[in-house]
């Protein structure tokens, strides 16, 4: 704070004076306090010091309020008294120049307490006082004269008004006392004490037989006794009633007991104007601390739904995060195709009511609650609904689609406040957004399971002597199409031909050039192509039309020998070497490995003859299996190999469910990778 203050000049013996300039701020008080404070020290002046800080202090705190311009502090002091002047710069009417060089001639104390506090202890402490009308602003002066000096010596001013002072009136110190008394800032709840303290202490003053301050805080209860003084007021007697001056939806009312008198009242709306400051900082700091808690709750009502992706528990958790909180009862209405509104949960604070509740909701008919909630579904606003189940609907609208409604019942002690209003209209913002959101999501994963699955054989052929079993598990993201795929196609010799595959990447573009090679293998070996060319004939297509993508293959071409053997002729294009289980026991990695398909314009693919005996299996795979992780270890070939070991002897069904299961049950994770088993087996007896 700054401020421009003129030096200390002496004025008659012992005496001073200063002159001061201070911004309107509230801190302004307290510095002109201190200014006055050094003049009375300097003046020997220090019996006038609780009336000349009184009033400095309610004409400086008036003028902040009310001008709210800088401020003139003028302070004179003499051997037998001190003059102080406020000066504002607001402009205001008046004459050039009117000083009121007495005591203010009001004959009823009322009259003053009118024009404000201020002047209302001005007019009872000061000597005289005034107001000073300059083309500048305005200014109000008081005199304060020691007890029993003659004021015409100091000051040169008029003589207070015989009779003028109330000897019943209230001292100077316990004013004082009474206007800087404040709550404790560390007490749990300050308000009740501070306020029993202001009544006692206005009692006291007054000689008021009893009091008492109520307070409603708008939260339902009522007016509750904030504080209590004395007796019980008597039947019949004319209580003192002023109101506190809060906000809505804060209100209250001061009552005291108290015998007719010039001071009581204007005591009394001090006392309620004190009180009410801090009623006023109770309800912001409420009211701030309140904001921070819905705003809490809207951080955890926001993931909470976003954790989950399932429509129907997104749906079932709505009602759960609003009751009993923001209503008595909730309920989610979604639309149909049909604009049909079709109840999707229901909770009720009181479970026993629950299927009333839904009895309710159920009815129909033009006064219904469920024509009110069509009414809801159709507008943008809330719209209230009647008995006997109280309350209010918003609708339910993400991306401009409407989705359906959000039905809240009113608390059984009170309505819905604007603020629980407002939460619950956010609520139901992000509510239609989690559900917008999961159906999308659901939609997704309907898509990429109805692509996954045209990208593997509907069934596995039957051939005779020879089995075939197949398992796949998608990755753990089931809204994500991969790029994993096998099939058995027939050949124009009357083999059959076993395809195992892995596409790079995922996604719907993974899923094309997944369409593509099977399809493209299944026309080239139906024309009678050899392997090695339709192999080189499909590393074309994918190196012009694959999209920078490449894919791994495995193709083994299986016909019946002779003594009941098994003939395959393997090759591998990038692929991992499928595992050789022996009828008799054992397993080994078998095949030469080749180039993969779309990197490179020349492919090398060797070819690997391979008999099965009778009980002889041949196991293809992924990498999903091989690259399953447990931390930073991987299932790998090893543990396949020997996971598939002890497996000699099982059918081609047995052996590919055993190998998926080890492969799972590796970790608790899921699979990150596309996981694909096929099994040939020769079955021949």
């Amino acid at each position: 704070m700054s401020a421009e203050a003129g030096p200390a000049t002496p004025g008659a013996r012992n005496g001073a004076a200063r002159s001061v300039r201070l911004p309107a701020d509230r801190r302004t008080p307290a510095a002109a306090r201190a200014v006055v404070r050094s003049v009375l020290t300097e003046a020997h002046l220090d019996d006038l010091a609780n009336e000349a800080l009184l009033l400095t202090t309610e004409l400086t705190t008036n003028a902040v309020e009310h001008a709210r311009t800088e401020l003139d502090i003028e302070v004179v002091a003499d051997e037998i008294g001190l003059t102080v002047t406020v000066s504002d710069f607001a402009p205001g009417s008046g004459d050039d120049e009117l000083t009121i060089g007495s005591r203010n001639d009001a004959t009823e104390i009322n009259e003053v307490s009118e024009r404000g506090r201020g002047l209302l202890l001005v007019d009872h402490f000061a000597s005289c006082w005034g107001t000073t009308y300059l083309p500048t602003g305005k200014g109000v002066w008081f005199r304060l004269d020691r007890p029993g000096a003659d004021p015409a010596a100091g000051s040169g001013g008029t003589s207070p008004t015989p009779g003028a002072a109330d000897n019943a009136a209230p001292s100077a110190s316990a004013m004082s006392e009474l206007m800087q008394t404040a709550p404790d800032a560390y007490a749990d709840d300050p308000l009740p004490d501070f306020a029993a303290s202001l009544l006692s202490r206005l009692a006291e003053m007054v000689g008021a037989a009893g009091g008492t301050i109520r307070l409603d805080r708008g939260d339902g209860q009522g007016p509750q006794l904030l504080a209590r003084f004395g007796r019980q007021p008597r039947p019949g007697s004319e209580l003192l009633r002023v109101p506190l001056t809060v906000q809505r939806p804060y209100a209250g009312e001061l009552e005291l007991d108290a015998a007719p008198s010039a001071y009581a009242r204007p005591l009394a709306v001090l006392t309620a104007e004190r009180l009410s400051l801090h009623l006023e900082n109770d309800r912001l700091r409420r009211a701030d601390v309140r904001r921070q808690a819905w705003l809490t709750f809207l951080a955890e009502v926001s993931e909470l739904l976003a954790q989950s992706l399932d429509v129907e528990l997104t749906m079932a958790l709505i009602p759960q995060l609003v009751v009993p909180r923001l209503g008595q009862w909730c309920a989610v209405h979604t639309t149909d195709e049909w604009g049909r509104l079709r109840l999707a949960a229901a909770s009720h604070a009181d479970e026993s009511v629950l299927p009333q509740l839904h009895k309710v909701l159920a009815e129909t008919g033009p006064d219904s609650i469920q024509a009110r909630l069509r009414e809801a579904s159709r507008s943008a606003a809330q719209i209230p609904l009647g008995g006997p189940m109280d309350g209010f609907a918003v609708p339910l609208i993400a991306r401009g689609q409407r989705l359906g409604t959000l039905a809240v019942g009113r608390h059984q002690r009170h309505r819905h406040d604007p603020d629980q209003v407002a939460v619950l209209e956010d609520v139901a913002r992000r509510a239609a957004l989690a559900i917008e959101n999961a159906r999308i999501h659901a939609e997704r994963r309907r898509v990429a399971q109805t692509l996954q699955q045209s990208l593997l054989p509907p069934v596995l052929p039957v051939v005779e002597g020879i089995g075939f079993a197949a398992e796949y598990v998608p990755t753990g993201d089931d809204a994500e199409v991969g790029g994993d795929f096998y099939d058995v196609v027939p050949l124009p010799d009357g083999r059959s031909l076993v395809v195992i595959g892995d596409v790079s990447g995922k996604g719907v573009q993974a899923a094309a050039v997944t369409g593509l090679v099977r399809d493209v293998i299944r026309v080239l070996v139906g024309d009678g192509k050899p392997l090695p060319e339709a192999l080189a004939r499909l590393n074309e297509t994918l190196v012009e039309r694959g999209g920078g993508r490449y894919c791994t293959l495995a193709l083994a071409a299986v016909g019946m020998g002779a003594g009941g053997q098994l003939e395959v002729s393997l090759h591998l294009a990038g692929h991992d070497r499928p595992v050789l289980l022996a009828g008799t026991g054992g397993a080994e990695f078998v095949g030469t490995g080749g180039t993969a398909l779309g990197l490179l314009d020349t492919i090398i693919s060797p070819t690997a003859e391979i008999t099965l005996a009778p009980g002889d299996s041949l196991i293809f795979y992924t990498d999903g299996v091989t690259e399953r992780r447990r931390g930073r270890e991987l299932f790998g070939t090893d543990r396949l190999r020997h996971a598939a070991a002890p497996l000699a002897g099982y059918s081609a069904d047995v052996v590919a469910a055993r190998l998926r299961a080890a492969a799972i049950n590796f970790s608790v994770e899921p699979p990150r990778d596309d996981i694909a088993i096929l099994v040939l087996r020769n079955d021949t007896i």
